[in-house]
């Protein structure tokens, strides 16, 4: 491990602002650690960070860069630097840091100790009230309905050991979602939490519809049982409505009167509709991954991309899945 080369991947969207000081930030933490790279993935900008990323890779043959050919989203772009990394671990990190560099020393001791995963927990105080209840209420959810935990304060900042980052790799998913993937392979992993910084440049790409898509995405690949939730409403909703025939057979049969109105039929009726479209609505989720999945597509598209002579083999093999898949 003294040896080790070390890779660091950020997915960047739009992030021209933050590039320039996340270069230098990342500089002043490896420093010391001269067999390291920087794989920074563009994804689909619209701005100038790929006019920039070509200007790095230029200065630093250390610094390189995948353009992909549209914004494929955050866990799509990480999952392509994780595709072409060589190192012996990944850090994995977001370009506006408030994923702090200065956390890379920690992770890479506790990695040196014999962890293979080494995960970030974001420490949410300062957060505002909105992002922290939404967040709890997320990972309550999603690990009751999940057969392994996802720490709540989970980010996409993490180091893996290139072991489980091939393991990562070899996995041909369409819907990618790290913080789910994980806790299922297993491996030896600790937690260091950290305290997020302000954004060093522009705003958030991540709005409140593409938060619920990641949750969403989150809840149903991480597990089915939100299928089964279809039979037990089914069998709650056919008892009550039983007991409901019983009591109104036992009115007209027994005390000779019967239950008038419309209301409560009418009441009936939109419960019953609305869940049965819930229901659908879920059952049409897990059927489009389905879809998704039997296409085939690749998970990504690359553009363009530097150091093409230090792509790693796992990178090759996906490189020719895709031309195989696209012919």
């Amino acid at each position: 491990m003294d040896q080790a080369r070390i890779s660091i991947v950020v997915p960047a969207h739009n992030e021209a602002e933050s590039l320039p000081v996340l270069r230098q930030s990342l500089a002043e933490a490896l420093r010391g650690h001269d067999d390291h790279e920087i794989i920074i993935v563009d994804d689909g900008s619209r701005d100038d960070t790929l006019a920039l990323l070509r200007k790095f890779a230029e200065d630093d043959s250390r610094l390189r860069y995948i353009s992909l050919s549209r914004n494929f989203g955050h866990q799509c772009a990480l999952k392509a630097g994780l595709d072409a990394a060589t190192g012996d671990c990944v850090i994995t990190m977001d370009a506006d840091l408030q994923h702090p560099p200065r956390y890379i020393a920690d992770m890479i001791a506790r990695w040196r100790e014999g962890y293979e995963v080494v995960n970030m927990i974001r420490r949410d105080e300062g957060a505002p009230f909105f992002k922290r209840v939404t967040s709890k209420l997320f990972y309550r959810f999603i690990n009751a309905i999940s057969d392994f935990e996802i720490r709540p304060g989970a980010a996409d900042f993490r180091l893996l050991d290139k072991r489980v980052v091939d393991a990562l790799c070899s996995m041909e998913e369409r819907t990618v979602f790290l913080r789910g993937t994980l806790p299922w392979l297993g491996f030896k992993q600790c937690d260091i939490e950290y305290a997020p910084e302000r954004r060093a440049g522009g705003t958030s790409k991540y709005d409140l519809r593409r938060m619920a898509l990641l949750a969403l995405d989150g809840i149903t690949s991480s597990s089915t049982r939100p299928l089964r939730l279809s039979t037990i409403l089914g069998v709650v909703l056919a008892g009550m409505a039983s007991l409901y025939a019983t009591y109104a057979l036992i009115l007209k049969v027994v005390v000779g009167t019967a239950i008038s109105g419309w209301a409560s039929l009418l009441i009936g009726i939109m419960i019953f509709g609305g869940i049965q479209l819930l229901m659908l609505g879920i059952i049409g989720e897990y059927l489009g991954k389905v879809l998704l999945e039997v296409k085939g597509r690749p998970t990504y598209v690359v553009r363009e991309q530097s150091g093409t002579e230090n792509v790693s083999p796992v990178a090759r093999l996906q490189a020719r899945l895709h031309d195989s898949r696209a012919v």
